[in-house]
């Protein structure tokens, strides 16, 4: 394999911090998907960053009494933080509030604006009396028209999942004032539009084509929009924050969020490439045919921004023209908490710092991995999380992985013994860990990650089922070189787990990694079950993940 694979992650919007939902919605599976095909020979690029624009932002600054540039940067430095811990494996993570953001994302806009597939219009927009300034779409709520939705957002409807304009909604209030007595009104203003109509044909052949890897449900939801026809959509809005309109006499307006976010995907490819000191390498990326191997982009999203990803931002690049769309858009559904939507302005919320600062990295990769929302909505529970872990990480992976190092220590004095040679179980076993590799990676390529996580700790269930048939403990009373034979075996299962286990769990396979003997970063290492030679001398181990006791489980 060397394929130019692009990962792109959903912006987190800088006005909180991460929860573990967002987590298990876009950027673990975009994480462990890029540890994969880099440990398989790919060149992978994964990139995103920080969201920095937008009226909410603004509002909240200003309620704070702080510059929107000091808000955005507290929790830019906070996101940054859970990244680090949680051990997302960046190319880079940048931000919108950039010099180079700007700079390309108002030549994305200079460029459609110049090829016709910019105009201006004027529109109605919503203007609260009260709080005496136009408001942002999602700050304006009401009645859903399609649907009856009474908590529908000026841009969207969470229920049915259209995409709306504040003029749209009935009895719509203002979010910002909360006052029922003040009427919103709907006031004229200028603004420029994207031509989603103009572009609608293109769209249609480019989502036409055999897009059948593509998850049945984005899929669906993009035909059903082209089915229902585009309509232009506004990319500016009345405010002082954000990127300015490149053109004169257009100051006190700003280009909407929703057009310089998706935007990111491409400048932050650039800034990287700004970064290494080869400012042309993002073209290979990006640019069709450009590179003499496959070129893939991936997004990972959530549901709530499947229409930006299949048909927006598509789009964007059909009428920029020469630009690498979308290869897949593996967006999952949400995750829950204890059965109710998150949401961080109701407080409904799990913070991945908080569970980071009493469980740990892996702990939580691995419940969010295995408890993914790929197909369906999937709910967040500690009890859930706690019970995983110590059933599976604990008493299945951890348990042989333990009981074979330590059996090395005590009985071989930690020197890895000469087999004989090979018996059927033997074999058996081994030829497991090949399928292993086979079928988890063909299934993290495919965007699979439950189903690959389930196959790998398959992998390790068959491997307590062999050292428990062949227990060595017996063996070695009465055939010593038959219990060297199993443990040099187990070594050799083991040090495939390290790998297997690597892209969802890597702090635990460094770990293993160096149990093991070996030096270095085990992500570097190649996606291949790895020979320990006999004679190898192993340093002593300790458990790979702690068991949870109850009294600290009752503390959540």
């Amino acid at each position: 394999m060397n394929e130019h694979i692009l990962v792109c992650v959903a912006w987190p919007y800088a006005k909180t911090s991460t929860h573990v939902g967002q987590v298990a919605g876009a950027y673990l599976p975009a994480d462990t998907f890029a540890r994969y095909h880099r440990m398989a020979g790919n060149k992978v690029l994964m990139v995103s960053g920080s969201d920095e624009h937008g009226t909410p932002i603004l509002v909240e600054s200003e309620r704070l009494g702080i510059s929107p540039r000091d808000f955005v940067a507290n929790y830019h430095r906070q996101i940054c933080e859970v990244w680090d811990r949680l051990g997302m494996s960046w190319d880079l993570y940048t931000e919108t509030g950039t010099a180079n953001h700007y700079r390309i994302t108002q030549d994305f806009f200079l460029t459609l604006y110049d090829k016709g597939y910019i105009f201006k219009d004027s529109m109605q927009s919503a203007y609260c009396p009260t709080d005496r300034r136009f408001l942002p779409d999602r700050y304006v709520e009401g009645t859903c028209p399609l649907c009856g939705y009474t908590g529908a957002r000026g841009d969207q409807c969470d229920n049915c999942g259209h995409t709306l304009d504040p003029v749209d909604l009935i009895d719509a209030k203002c979010r910002l004032c909360g006052s029922k007595d003040s009427k919103l009104e709907m006031r004229m203003t200028e603004h420029f539009f994207l031509d989603l109509p103009k572009l609608q044909e293109p769209l249609q052949a480019w989502l036409s084509e055999n897009k059948g890897y593509w998850r049945p449900n984005t899929l669906a939801f993009a035909m059903n929009w082209l089915k229902e026809g585009l309509r232009a959509r506004a990319i500016t809005r009345d405010l002082d924050w954000g990127v300015p309109i490149p053109l004169e006499g257009y100051e006190d307006k700003r280009i909407y969020v929703w057009f310089d976010a998706v935007i990111g995907y491409f400048s932050a490819s650039v800034e990287w490439a700004e970064k290494r000191g080869a400012p042309e390498a993002w073209k290979n990326w990006w640019i069709p045919g450009l590179s003499d191997t496959e070129v893939r982009s991936y997004y990972f999203i959530g549901k709530d921004n499947i229409p930006f990803h299949t048909i927006i931002w598509p789009a964007m690049l059909l009428g920029y023209g020469n630009r690498v769309l979308p290869y897949d858009v593996p967006a999952n559904e949400f995750m829950t908490m204890s059965g109710a939507k998150a949401s961080s302005s109701r407080g409904n919320v799990i913070w991945t710092k908080d569970v980071l600062d009493k469980y740990g990295a892996d702990m939580l990769r691995y419940y969010l991995s295995a408890t993914a929302p790929e197909g369906r909505d999937s709910d967040f529970t500690f009890d859930e999380m706690i019970r995983r872990n110590n059933d599976e990480l604990v008493a299945t992976y951890g348990n042989v992985v333990h009981r074979t190092l330590t059996f090395l220590q005590s009985k071989f004095g930690g020197v890895l013994p000469q087999p004989q040679p090979l018996r059927a179980a033997d074999k058996e076993i081994l030829a497991e860990l090949e399928r292993g590799f086979e079928l988890v990676g063909k299934n993290i390529s495919q965007c699979h990650f439950k189903e690959g996580l389930n196959t790998a700790m398959n992998v390790a269930r068959a491997a307590n089922r062999y050292l428990d048939e062949q227990a060595p403990w017996k063996q070695i009373k009465v055939d010593r070189e038959a219990a060297g034979t199993t443990i040099y075996v187990m070594l050799q299962i083991i040090s495939g787990l390290r790998l297997l286990f690597c892209p969802y769990l890597p702090f635990s396979s460094q770990k293993l990694h160096g149990y093991l003997g070996f030096e270095g970063d085990v992500s570097a290492q190649p996606w291949q079950a790895v020979e320990i030679p006999a004679g190898t001398t192993l340093p002593k181990p300790a458990p790979l993940f702690p068991k949870i006791e109850e009294p600290i489980a009752a503390e959540k």
